[in-house]
């Protein structure tokens, strides 16, 4: 999994951090992706957080790589999201 294809896999159950936000307080927040609609990730740590995709830049961590990608281009049902095509 890269930066470039991670918009094609399940994010469910990954680890998760907000790097960037609009929100100020939303940047730290960290934990794993329990739930993902159309906009937002939920995800649970300390707290459940439902964070919209819009408006942070992730860091997800698959085995030992951690990934960074904006909200902005997982945006969309997890399983439209498989028909998009996406540049390379």
């Amino acid at each position: 999994m890269t930066a470039k294809n991670i918009v094609w896999h399940e994010l469910i159950g990954l680890k998760a951090k907000i790097i960037r936000a609009s929100h100020p307080e939303l940047v730290g927040i960290e934990g794993y992706v329990l739930d993902e609609t159309r906009n937002t990730l939920t995800i649970g740590g300390e707290r459940v957080w439902v964070i919209p995709k819009d408006v942070a830049e992730l860091e997800f961590e698959v085995g030992d790589k951690r990934i960074r990608i904006n909200g902005k281009e997982l945006i969309g049902r997890p399983e439209m999201r498989l028909k998009k095509r996406w540049r390379k």
